[in-house]
């Protein structure tokens, strides 16, 4: 029995409707080319069991308390925003000035994440000696962060080495934009680092999970309502921020909260999401069709949230013997301290990028 011929062309309609959504995701599908000086099997000789280690306490982690996924992704990003993915973000401040921590970006990580990294770096070096770099271990943390909350399996390319100095209050500000900018400043900044609209919107989707602060949206719901926000949305905001300086959190995610999935675009095409950051990208005709297809195909938003993962995870990255291997990830290692950094990342060891 034969297809009717309006029956096909109803499926040839949605088949293009479908296509369009597409429209504007980049059609990059390879990994990104590493820098020189980071494998995918760095620590094969040195530390064979780094991974298994991470993801053991992980979960024994998340366990107790899932939203620590989130607090985890959320420091390897401002990690690699700032100065690169040298875990400066972790040092504590010196009499040469106050740490990234103390920037306004910065105040709101969560003390938890920091902790959860030393904890790791001791159980690492108890395994293996002093031979992985918190840079790594933040890395792996926030992949393990995705994975155990729902999200895409992917590997990390490693062999980071760590910082010798934190950037200061103004470079930090400037690197990592406020939830109150819109998509225009999202792009001009993160176009400095080689993202491109795909990349944003990807990235941006790790705020299906996590929680927000009053503070930090607010500015949509007082004096008035931002037009672009769903009325009920908003109404239930207001109760739990009263006023626009009130000290509480929301979920970003107000469908799936705690689950590392597409639920977020959903949110935005529903006018649901938090931040003006994340709003906007539905609102912004360069970025609008890519957050339909990311809502509408889960798969295809874990590919492009995993590539640009990688990328990010490569910015000016410290390799070879530039940086430390820190034994203590919020304090540099003392001049006297001589450090043991054999490591196997297949033979390449330049120091170049």
């Amino acid at each position: 029995m034969g297809f009717s011929s309006s029956f096909v062309s109803v499926l040839l309609i949605s088949s293009l409707v479908v296509l369009g959504f597409y429209t504007g995701v980049s059609e990059t599908h390879s990994t990104p080319t590493l820098v020189k000086g980071l494998s995918w099997t760095f620590y094969k000789s040195s530390c064979p069991k780094l991974e298994s280690i991470v993801k053991k306490h992980l979960k024994k982690v998340f366990k107790k308390d899932i939203g620590q996924a989130a607090g985890l992704l959320r420091l390897h990003f401002h990690d690699c925003f700032v100065q690169g993915c040298d875990a400066s973000v972790l040092l504590d401040g010196s009499s040469s000035g106050p740490s990234e921590q103390a920037a306004p970006p910065n105040l709101s990580l969560r003390a938890k994440a920091f902790e959860i990294i030393n904890d790791l770096r001791a159980l690492v070096d108890e395994q293996c000696g002093q031979v992985v770099s918190c840079a790594d271990l933040v890395a792996i943390a926030a992949r393990d962060a995705v994975l155990l909350s729902g999200g895409p399996e992917y590997d990390v390319p490693l062999g980071r080495r760590d910082g010798l100095s934190f950037a200061t209050r103004e470079a930090t500000i400037e690197n990592l934009p406020a939830p109150t900018s819109n998509t225009s400043v999202i792009l001009t900044s993160l176009a400095t680092k080689k993202f491109d609209a795909t990349d944003v919107v990807a990235l941006s989707g790790g705020h299906t999970i996590g929680i927000g602060h009053c503070s930090s949206f607010t500015n949509r719901l007082y004096p008035t309502q931002d037009s672009n926000m769903d009325k009920t949305f908003a109404n239930n905001l207001k109760k739990t921020c009263p006023a626009s300086d009130t000290n509480a959190t929301t979920e970003l995610d107000i469908r799936t909260p705690n689950v590392f999935d597409n639920k977020y675009y959903v949110d935005l095409m529903n006018r649901q999401g938090l931040f003006t950051s994340d709003q906007d990208l539905y609102m912004d005709s360069r970025t609008k069709s890519i957050v339909k297809s990311f809502a509408i195909n889960e798969t295809l938003f874990y590919e492009k949230f995993v590539l640009a993962m990688i990328k990010m995870g490569q910015l000016s990255v410290l390799t070879g013997t530039q940086g430390e291997i820190r034994a203590n990830c919020s304090a540099l290692n003392s001049a006297a301290t001589f450090l043991s950094s054999v490591v196997d990342d297949d033979g390449d060891r330049s120091t170049e990028f």
